[in-house]
């Protein structure tokens, strides 16, 4: 195999995770490749929010990740967490305003497919619905352009319309981006909407469990 192949092999290959222990979980080896959305699923206090976490450089861990063959270890975490973002099932906020927590202002496209008006950009985080929140923590993680986008329950709070709006959305950044999505859901219709795989944590362990076909590119 050439240099040039290995390269291309890397970089198909969004995320690479061997042998990662945290807190009870593990050890654990998955793979993920460009565009594809692993549905990781299980019983509440399963550690998937560890596990999600720790891939993201954010909980100390043992084990190595990987994306497009460049190592968490081999990075700054800051520049780890623009490659391999997470949005918590909770969004934290750290300075008042919405458009203080972005570098420029969201594309107006990403925006109206969130249904969230412009001027949502210059209120105060504390005036804005839950609903309001989680989706504007969406845009802000896609405006780092993550490879791997790391999703804890990312759509709890939302009504049935915002869930769908934010299920197309994340399809749309796949297709266009080739990122590749972890999505941590409870729910099984939408396991089967957003995702061909899945695996089910439980006792600190993945099991394999599969995926109907007609789940496959609903939202594509």
């Amino acid at each position: 195999m050439t240099q040039a192949t290995t390269q291309a092999t890397a970089q198909a290959r969004q995320l690479d995770v061997v042998g990662l222990r945290v807190d009870g979980v593990g050890p654990i080896d998955l793979c993920l490749s460009q565009g594809e959305c692993l549905v990781l699923a299980g019983p509440s206090g399963a550690g998937k929010s560890r596990l999600l976490r720790a891939i993201a450089d954010l909980d100390v861990h043992t084990g190595k990740v990987s994306c497009q063959g460049i190592a968490a270890r081999d990075l700054k975490p800051s520049d780890w967490r623009r490659r391999v973002g997470m949005l918590a099932a909770d969004s934290q906020w750290w300075r008042d305003r919405v458009e203080e927590h972005f570098d420029a202002p969201p594309p107006m496209e990403q925006m109206q497919a969130l249904d969230l008006a412009p001027g949502l950009l210059g209120e105060l985080v504390a005036r804005l619905s839950s609903g309001e929140r989680q989706r504007f923590a969406l845009l802000r993680l896609l405006a780092n352009r993550p490879r791997v986008l790391l999703l804890d329950e990312p759509t709890a709070n939302l009504d049935p319309d915002n869930v769908t709006r934010v299920e197309k959305l994340v399809a749309d950044y796949m297709a266009t981006e080739g990122a590749a999505v972890v999505w941590v859901s409870h729910d099984p219709q939408q396991t089967t909407r957003v995702a061909r795989r899945r695996l089910r944590l439980e006792g600190g362990r993945l099991d394999q469990g599969p995926v109907p076909d007609s789940a496959a590119d609903t939202l594509a």
